[in-house]
């Protein structure tokens, strides 16, 4: 959700007829992480430890870095994943070092990333819109929403929903809120239900082998001080205000926001060896997105969207050459697929699209 830090956005909900601001364009090339998500082999049984044999198929994630990636130090803890999956379920587990565990808060839906905790973003279909999110805890306790679209194209967190069916566990090593116990981390278990996931996947159906989704994960981690034995966010001198918080990904945004789905990365449904090959429509639909940056930039600043490439382009490479429509509150561009049986499409709003050309 948006933090301290984070770039300014619009009111939650965007006041309905004002126009939406500009939005930055990441500082990072296009390079999204990818995983290979196998089936199951074994029954799950949740208690948030994943050193048992249920996770012995599932590899490792790469090591989290910072969010905005190589600009910034990397992490000074370590926290990675590993997932699974099955007919009924989407298993993700975590592993997060941690000397200092700390969590107070125990109400389900409450906003997490205030204190310490560990969050999921899944978008189905990649199409940036209609995706899930999920904060955990150390305390175990959730908070699960689903976003229509990111706040910067005026769309608000739907917080009642709830993901019916979900489980989740936690594993501390140490004690929680004890500064002055043998503290080493805290894993967690995620199982979420296919039957709630699939709801927003293309064509409304639960994964097969060989589809593709897009997802993220991101842990917040607060700089903290004990204070008679407790631990408080740590305050900085000049401002009087906590210290800004870590935020440690997996896949780099360049740029402190989770919301910009475009730049998750991939998860592949596998059962068996397989590679990941990323698709090269990919790089034609981050240029459809870049190009949405700058529509955006350009309707901020002159009160009507562009219908000059030209104009919009700037510096930088490009590969493709999009056919383009504008009007003063509307747009869309495309381009056609490599295969050249669709159109991949963006507009106003941000929503990517791909469209048979018969």
């Amino acid at each position: 959700m948006t933090r301290v830090r984070k770039m300014e956005l619009p009111p939650e909900p965007h006041p309905w007829g004002t126009p939406l601001p500009g939005v930055r364009e990441p500082d990072i090339d296009f390079d999204p992480k990818h995983y290979v998500c196998q089936r199951a082999q074994h029954p799950f049984k949740i208690d948030g430890r994943l050193d048992k044999l249920f996770w012995e198929v599932a590899p490792w994630s790469e090591d989290f870095v910072d969010i905005e990636g190589e600009h910034k130090p990397k992490p000074t803890k370590r926290t990675r994943f590993k997932m699974l999956w099955d007919d009924n379920y989407l298993y993700i587990g975590a592993e997060l070092e941690e000397d200092q565990i700390w969590a107070t808060l125990t109400e389900r839906d409450s906003e997490l990333y205030f204190e310490n905790d560990f969050e999921i973003f899944i978008d189905p279909d990649g199409d940036t819109q209609n995706y899930y999110e999920l904060e955990i805890n150390a305390l175990n306790t959730i908070w699960d929403l689903l976003l229509p679209r990111p706040y910067r194209d005026g769309g608000c967190r739907i917080n009642a929903w709830d993901m019916r069916g979900i489980q989740t566990a936690v594993h501390v090593k140490g004690e929680v809120n004890n500064p002055y116990a043998d503290n080493r981390g805290w894993s967690l278990e995620v199982a979420m239900p296919l039957s709630a996931l699939k709801e927003c996947a293309r064509d409304g159906r639960p994964p097969s082998v060989g589809d593709v989704w897009r997802l993220n994960f991101l842990r917040v981690n607060w700089q903290l001080k004990v204070v008679d034995g407790r631990y408080e966010k740590a305050i900085g001198p000049k401002t009087g205000k906590p210290l800004p918080e870590c935020n440690w990904t997996w896949s780099p945004m360049g740029i402190v926001n989770m919301h910009y789905p475009e730049l998750w990365g991939y998860l592949l449904f596998a059962d068996g060896s397989t590679q990941f090959i990323l698709h090269p429509d990919e790089q034609a639909k981050w240029e459809l997105r870049r190009l949405f940056y700058r529509q955006r930039n350009y309707k901020w600043e002159h009160g009507h969207f562009c219908s000059d490439f030209e104009l919009l382009k700037g510096k930088g490479k490009w590969t493709i050459t999009p056919h383009l429509e504008a009007t003063t509150s509307l747009f869309q561009a495309y381009v056609v697929s490599q295969d050249g049986k669709y159109s991949i499409n963006i507009r106003e709003d941000g929503r990517v699209w791909e469209e048979y050309r018969g």
